[in-house]
């Protein structure tokens, strides 16, 4: 769980929340709008909150009604050659924007608009994350003819909640 995020464009803050989750999403060049759908409902569901007794891993963002901070990161598109990314997976950019633009709409239509904060899409941010626990979980819409939507199908990683999308090779990792 995050305490509290943010994110700084030059010299002023342009999006903020409190308690909820920061989503880091990479758009591959072969998303859809299926896979956003599948991304939303498992994003608003997963359950990574204790309930009101303490017990881990029992209520999602929206049972807890926090708040999701979004940044759009075609980073986590890359694939390194090297040592350079390269980010030939990744949506080119005017698709990619339309793209994130209707995962932010499908966000607050499935979820109460006014928990849903996001960055400036393309812009240099500073993205401050102050996380509790530490929890990270990284999400990948699943493979075509894939059977499960289960939001326990997860894999843990290091600080974030950041998202992916399954068909994708591309991930940089050192």
């Amino acid at each position: 769980m995050l305490l509290a995020q943010n994110v700084t464009l030059e010299i002023y803050q342009i999006s903020a929340i409190g308690r909820g989750i920061c989503v880091l999403l990479g758009i591959s060049m072969e998303d859809t709008q299926k896979e956003l759908e599948h991304m939303v409902r498992k994003i608003l569901n997963l359950r990574v909150f204790e309930d009101e007794s303490g017990k881990h891993w029992s209520k999602s963002v929206m049972d807890k009604e926090y708040e999701v901070l979004c940044v759009s990161q075609f980073t986590l598109q890359c694939v390194l050659k090297g040592n350079k990314p390269d980010l030939h997976l990744a949506m080119p950019t005017e698709q990619a924007e339309s793209f994130y633009n209707s995962f932010l709409e499908q966000l607050r239509k499935s979820y109460r608009p006014e928990l849903i904060r996001d960055g400036k899409f393309g812009a240099y941010m500073q993205v401050h994350i102050q996380n509790d626990g530490p929890v990270t979980i990284e999400l990948e819409s699943p493979a075509p003819g894939a059977a499960s939507s289960d939001p326990k199908q997860v894999t843990p990683t290091n600080n974030i909640l950041k998202l992916t999308n399954k068909k994708s090779t591309g991930k940089c990792k050192p």
